[in-house]
């Protein structure tokens, strides 16, 4: 029955559907069987937290109302992992991983899960991810959690998925749903997916709600999809993009978000385009073989008829990345975690100080690997009305977006573009993670969009390239993102080996 669903598009489930050869139900049945053998069974891939109980119920209802004529959307019946820091106001729990948060049931959706059921999606169920998105420990090892304990990367299984949004595209890169949801903070997207051989969206703050989203910060968080193509994910943005009232950063995406991201899918949407290869702030030269794919990837560009600017160089004074984000993200975790906890039902942590008292209670459960020292310098913070906080957002975000602005006006670029991320690590709950380098910092600090498609493979371990934009530039990013992907054929499904084999 798996084989229904390997490999298979939304667009292939959705034909199967139309033409009765398929129901939801089957899919759903098909992916439940494959992720209790491959990610709970011999695989051993944890990349799923937990499933629906509801699920068949939800796929046979949605099933019923097609065979009726009613199509709720472009996602009717096809079955969407979410990551475990978006809420759902059903049978699972919402917990970023960790213990504390078990008892959590949220009294409503959030934003982007509403409009994921009002287009017909089923919501599976909800994978692993880095413990409170990879924010607790610099010492920490991605894809773990004191509640699933270690998502693996399905390429090898004793190699890193990257995180946090490690589950998510583990999950899509071993067919066990049709696509998933993840959020990026910085990376948190796009490496997973580099490192899982997956597409990946990181939307411009304020294309998609965070309503609903445990959050790291206001000014950075953002929720897009994973995808096994660039269709596929750019579907599912469609369905998500839009103004949500309860989350007022939308407000700047008014009349930006669209309903529809399929007609940028233009096979040659590479030509003409002036494409700029960023190779400043050390996004090259940290992996020969990442190199190496990146410059096959270029010059790939450059045979469908991009127009290739080579280097673009970032403004003087600016760094890719800066200590001034971290500062932000500090201030904002407290605020924005203190403000979510206090709306949380059940007995359940109600702050930062109370989550910290939590785990220094269960140790043994909750940090056995790494501790919480991100935490408690947090916890230090004052508000965010605090002079040394509002220094710092001038000096990441606002710096970040006028260097992005500058190198695009400058040369009149459509994209930046730069290798994704390195090759998987090895897992390492000793030392924690490896990062090398990679291409998420200073995006991440402007609140502006990237794109990552499979660009090639280092030893049959996938690596990406990244389209980077100016905000909400995802119809540009998605056109050079699909063009490019249907030259290369990069992608290569993983096999779940049990290491790498070298030669």
């Amino acid at each position: 029955m798996t084989d229904l669903v390997y490999e298979s598009s939304i667009a292939d489930l959705r034909a199967a559907m139309d033409d009765g050869r398929l129901t939801s139900r089957a899919i759903v049945e098909a992916y439940i069987t494959r992720i209790v053998r491959i990610d709970q069974g011999e695989g051993d891939l944890r990349a799923v937290l937990e499933l629906n109980p509801d699920a068949l119920a939800i796929a046979e209802a949605l099933d019923a109302e097609r065979a009726d004529g009613r199509l709720r959307g472009p996602l009717h019946g096809v079955p969407i992992l979410l990551k475990d820091n978006i809420d759902t106001a059903d049978a699972l729990h919402t917990t970023a991983g960790s213990l504390a948060l078990l008892g959590s049931r949220p009294a409503r959706d959030a934003g982007v899960a509403r409009r994921l059921r009002a287009a017909g999606a089923v919501v599976l169920g909800k994978t692993n991810m880095s413990e409170w998105a990879n924010f607790r420990s610099n010492r920490s090892t991605s894809g773990w959690s004191a509640r699933g304990r270690q998502t693996r990367n399905p390429y090898a299984l004793d190699r890193n998925p990257c995180g946090s949004s490690s589950g998510s595209a583990a999950a899509v890169a071993a067919s066990l749903c049709a696509a998933a949801l993840g959020s990026e903070t910085d990376g948190s997207i796009v490496c997973p997916s580099s490192l899982c051989g997956v597409v990946g969206i990181k939307p411009t703050v304020g294309l998609t709600s965070r309503a609903g989203v445990i959050p790291i910060s206001s000014t950075q968080d953002t929720v897009g999809p994973h995808g096994r193509t660039v269709a596929d994910a750019a579907l599912v943005l469609g369905v998500i993009a839009g103004p949500d009232p309860d989350d007022p950063a939308t407000a700047a995406g008014e009349g930006r978000a669209l309903g529809d991201y399929t007609p940028f899918l233009v096979a040659d949407g590479l030509r003409g385009a002036r494409i700029g290869v960023l190779r400043g702030g050390k996004v090259f030269g940290y992996h020969p073989g990442t190199d190496q794919v990146a410059e096959a990837a270029i010059a790939l560009m450059a045979d469908q008829g991009a127009i290739i600017i080579d280097p673009v160089e970032l403004p003087e004074g600016v760094s890719f990345s800066d200590p001034a984000e971290f500062e932000v993200l500090l201030y904002e975790f407290k605020a924005g975690l203190n403000a979510y906890l206090a709306g949380c039902g059940g007995d359940l942590p109600r702050s930062l100080a109370e989550l910290i008292a939590f785990n220094q209670a269960n140790a043994d459960a909750e940090m056995p690997y790494f501790g919480q020292e991100l935490f408690l310098l947090a916890e230090m913070k004052g508000g965010l009305d605090t002079p040394a906080y509002q220094e710092a957002l001038v000096k990441s975000r606002d710096v970040a977006r006028a260097a992005i602005d500058s190198m695009l006006d400058t040369h009149g670029l459509d994209a930046i573009v730069m290798p994704t991320e390195s090759p998987a690590w090895m897992i390492d709950l000793v030392n924690g993670d490896h990062f090398l380098g990679g291409s998420a910092g200073l995006a991440a600090r402007a609140g502006y969009p990237l794109v990552t498609v499979p660009a090639g493979d280092v030893y049959g371990l996938p690596v990406g390239i990244t389209f980077m934009g100016r905000a909400f530039s995802e119809p540009t990013l998605i056109r050079l993102a699909h063009a490019f992907e249907q030259a290369a054929q990069a992608r290569r499904p993983p096999q779940l080996l049990a290491t790498l084999r070298l030669p």
